[in-house]
């Protein structure tokens, strides 16, 4: 055997076990468990695409209360009828006229 030979082989036994460690920790941080560094990705995916559907609800939701608010009275409510499901009273008649 060489010296250079023998000088890295006993380079590699007194610093290789801790590479060697450093890169199963490494391994282990980004592939496997629940901590893992893919799953962290997944949720913060996860995550912003609930919080999009909470806006959206959120959104709904305002315009819902606003439609509430606005049926409270007897003459909204009646126009709102009309308008959306053709509602009228039985001595009228309803033409539809689609532009």
């Amino acid at each position: 055997m060489k010296i250079s030979h023998l000088r890295t082989y006993i380079r590699f036994r007194k610093w290789g076990k801790y590479l060697i460690t450093i890169l199963v920790f490494l391994i282990v941080y980004l592939f496997v468990g629940d901590q893992s560094l893919i799953r962290f990705s997944h949720r913060r995916q996860q995550i912003k695409h609930i919080e999009k559907q909470t806006q959206t609800y959120r959104r709904e939701t305002q315009k819902a209360e606003q439609t509430i608010q606005m049926l409270n009275s007897k003459d909204s409510l009646e126009r709102y009828a009309r308008e959306l499901y053709y509602m009228h009273n039985d001595n009228e008649d309803v033409y539809i006229v689609e532009e």
